[in-house]
């Protein structure tokens, strides 16, 4: 079995993360990593996104077709794969992960769902927040609390600030580019513990953002984010430049491949490439 942590950078466009994740951008081009250009489904928001990466399904078939659809997810998707390959799961992130996949009620109440451990939902253990402006550094701190209290196989990190500043600032703002830039920080002061007990990392984003501070629609803009690999099992260097294209498809059966568990119908093989093929 293999362990992986997959880092979720709400609104990560792919412009921002090529001018301002330095230390990921430095590994692949010194061949410790992989880059790609993921090209997202549509519509280009959070909470459909959300599903779409987890799954493997795009929005048509899985139902999540907007934010305002608050329901459990319907589907089987990365936290339930890893429960039923006897594998613990953990995820530090935004509430509507919880509300997706957790065991809780719907809507999310802060004062009941914040730390959800030891949960008989589909994520096993879980911190989660609700604020917009939640600091990141706090959120990366909440997953490694969970990272050494439970040694997860699995570990999803959700950090919302360059959304919330996306927003509130446009992707053309100095305040968007150094949220990207803080997230990158928090990746590099952690990733030497990370692959020292052992994990595989995987970084990417749900959407982009727009110069008017927006997404949902099909400009690149919004729609291109980029991914970042950290596995001994995949081929290094930057592939963001041409083939194989990928989409936000390609994600779920990505994390699958890492863990080592099968994939469920309906997914697509990725077409990250791997050593040896």
């Amino acid at each position: 079995m293999g362990k992986l942590i997959f880092i979720l950078v709400d609104a990560l466009g792919f412009d921002v993360a090529t001018k301002h994740f330095g230390f990921l951008e430095h590994m692949a081009e010194t061949g410790q990593a992989a880059k790609y250009r993921l090209y997202g489904e549509l519509p280009s928001l959070s909470r459909p996104m959300y599903e779409t990466l987890l799954t493997g399904l795009p929005v048509w078939q899985h139902g999540i077709t907007a934010n305002e659809v608050c329901r459990k997810s319907r589907v089987e998707n990365i936290f339930s794969m890893t429960r039923k390959a006897s594998l613990t799961n953990a995820c530090a992130g935004y509430s509507w992960l919880l509300e997706l996949y957790g065991d809780r009620s719907l809507p999310f109440d802060l004062y009941r769902d914040r730390y959800c451990l030891d949960g008989s939902g589909d994520i096993m253990h879980g911190i989660f927040y609700c604020s917009d402006d939640y600091p990141d550094s706090h959120l990366y701190s909440d997953a490694e609390f969970l990272r050494r209290q439970y040694k997860p196989d699995f570990l999803m990190i959700h950090p919302m600030g360059v959304d919330f500043a996306g927003h509130r600032f446009t992707a053309l703002s100095k305040e968007y580019a150094m949220q990207a830039a803080h997230s990158c920080v928090q990746i590099a002061t952690q990733w030497e513990n990370w692959v020292r007990d052992g994990y595989q990392i995987v970084v990417t984003g749900d959407h982009g953002m727009d110069h008017l501070g927006l997404h949902e629609g099909n400009e690149p803009i919004q729609r291109e984010t980029p991914l970042y690999i950290i596995s001994d099992r995949v081929k290094y260097g930057d592939f963001s430049g041409g083939e194989p294209v990928l989409t936000s498809l390609d994600v779920c059966p990505l994390l699958c491949a890492l863990l080592n568990i099968p994939t469920v119908p309906g997914m697509i093989k990725t077409k990250v490439l791997f050593r040896g093929n």
